[in-house]
C-alpha cells in the first residue's frame, strides 16, 4: 500500500489509489523519539563520519484521495549537531561551516510528491541552509501504517539524498599532503522518520 499513489498496472496514464489510503488522510507530526535525521561525510578521503540532529520538529500532510498534494515540512535546530565528538561538533557549528549563531535552522519545505513504483517514492522541495534556498529531491520507501500500543496511529518512512555541500556555501576545506581533501563536498543525507496522526 502506498502513500502518494501507483501507476495503474492496465493503464500507462491513470493513477490508481489505494482505497485504504483513504483512512491515512490527515496532518501527521514526525516523532523525534523515533526519527533520525542523519548525515554521512568522507573524512580524509579513507573513511565516513556519520552525524545526525537531534533538536527538530516536522510534519506531514497526507491526502489519500489526491495523493500528490501530500506535503512536509521539517525545521532543523543546528546547534543540535552531533557527530559523538564535541570539537568536531564546535567546529561544525562555527563560521567555518553552518555558523549557528547567525543561522540556527535548516528547513525543508516539500513542492512535489510523485510515485516510482512500489513502496518507492521522490518528495521534492526546498532546502534552507546558511540563508540559501535550493531545489532538494529525498527518495523514501513507505514502511506502513500501524496503531501504536498507545493507540497512536503512526507512519513510516526512510530515505536518503545526497547533496554537494558547496551549493549551501558549506566550502570550508584543508588540502592533504598525499592529494585530496580533508572533506567530501558531497553528503549522503539518511531520514528514517516515524510521525503520529494528529486528534
Amino acid at each position: 500500500m502506498g502513500i502518494f499513489g501507483r501507476k495503474n498496472e492496465t493503464t500507462d496514464t491513470d493513477t490508481a489509489v489505494n482505497p485504504d489510503l483513504a483512512a491515512l488522510t490527515g496532518t501527521y507530526t514526525i516523532d523525534p523519539t523515533h526519527t533520525t535525521i542523519g548525515f554521512v561525510a568522507r573524512h580524509a578521503m579513507v573513511t565516513n563520519v556519520k552525524g545526525g540532529f537531534g533538536d527538530f520538529t516536522g510534519t506531514l500532510t497526507l491526502d489519500g484521495s489526491s495523493p500528490s498534494n501530500s506535503t512536509a515540512e521539517i525545521d532543523v535546530a543546528m546547534d543540535s549537531i552531533d557527530t559523538g565528538n564535541a570539537d568536531r561538533d564546535g567546529h561544525l557549528k562555527n563560521a567555518d561551516f553552518f555558523k549557528t549563531d547567525e543561522f540556527p535552522k535548516m528547513t525543508f519545505r516539500s513542492t512535489q510528491a510523485e510515485a516510482l513504483g512500489g513502496d518507492d517514492y521522490r518528495i521534492t522541495g526546498d532546502l534552507t541552509i546558511l540563508g540559501t534556498t535550493r531545489p532538494l529531491s529525498i527518495d523514501l520507501e513507505f514502511n506502513g501504517a500501524a496503531k501504536d500500543p498507545f493507540g497512536n496511529e503512526r507512519v513510516g518512512f526512510e530515505g536518503t539524498a545526497s547533496v554537494l555541500r558547496s551549493e549551501w556555501g558549506l566550502t570550508w576545506n584543508a588540502a592533504l599532503e598525499t592529494g585530496g581533501v580533508l572533506v567530501s563536498d558531497k553528503i549522503k543525507l539518511v531520514f528514517d522518520i516515524s510521525a503520529i496522526k494528529n486528534a
